[in-house]
């Protein structure tokens, strides 16, 4: 079975950017909603393949996306 993880962003327009940049770089993710025993701020997060968690986090810091927390579920 895979993990994935989920990146957590403070904002909706945070999380969409985020999408942008990681498909951009053929990083497949998904708009969840985001899981509450997680956190209460923004309602989006990204699901990703956990095994893609450092290009994931290299990318984000990369392009300036700020405050993003990966978790792995």
């Amino acid at each position: 079975m895979n993990s994935f993880g989920v990146v957590l962003l403070p904002t909706a327009s945070a999380a969409m950017r985020a999408a942008k940049v990681l498909g951009s770089a053929s990083v497949r993710c998904t708009l969840i909603p985001t899981p509450r025993e997680l956190s209460k701020d923004c309602g989006l997060a990204l699901r990703f393949d956990w095994a893609q968690a450092e290009r994931v986090r290299a990318l984000l810091l990369g392009a300036g996306v700020q405050n993003a927390e990966l978790h792995c579920l």
